[in-house]
């Protein structure tokens, strides 16, 4: 399975539009999965709790998380983190990181919307949060793409001794889908 390059990987992380899925651990030990928006700067990904938010609070109990960022269309590329999120500014500071916020919101909304909706919102404290990629166990995945062999779409664990692909794989080529 075709790895992303490290430009790859950032030129993704910087595309707007994409949701991260985070995952953290409640009281139980259960996994909370919810959908955020997120902006990639400095190394690290940054993301905006509010303050009653469920998942701020196991953040705050057990800092491992698992982010997922991923793409519906071909070629599927996806980026998993598993790492340690920090509560970078705590709740009620919220005018030291505005801008940040602003820059998340304008991934997402056009910027004269995304302006107007921090600004609507800016009496809802927010924490700001971020997971370091550097350190953390990150996995990255796309279909291949142009020339490249379709036989490691698969990581070896997967396939069976007898696997078919074995024989006949490195005559496949990945084809783009439309």
């Amino acid at each position: 399975m075709p790895k992303l390059t490290v430009a790859e990987r950032d030129v993704f992380l910087n595309e707007p539009g994409f949701l991260m899925d985070i995952a953290t651990l409640d009281a139980d030990g259960a996994p909370l999965l919810a959908p955020i928006w997120f902006v990639y700067e400095e190394g690290r990904i940054w993301f905006t709790p509010r303050q009653h938010s469920e998942w701020l609070a196991n953040i705050r109990r057990d800092p491992r998380v698992a982010l997922c960022i991923d793409e519906r269309v071909f070629p599927y590329r996806k980026v998993i983190v598993r790492g340690a999120a920090e509560v970078v500014h705590e709740v009620g500071n919220d005018e030291l990181w505005r801008e940040r916020y602003r820059r998340i919101a304008r991934r997402y909304i056009p910027k004269t919307d995304a302006d107007g909706y921090v600004d609507a919102t800016d009496d809802q404290p927010r924490a700001l949060c971020a997971v370091t990629l550097e350190g953390a166990e990150l996995k990255t995945w796309r279909m291949p793409v142009g020339e490249e062999a379709y036989k490691g779409i698969w990581a070896k664990r997967y396939w069976t001794p007898d696997a078919k692909v074995d024989r006949t794989a490195p005559d496949l080529i990945a084809k783009s889908v439309d």
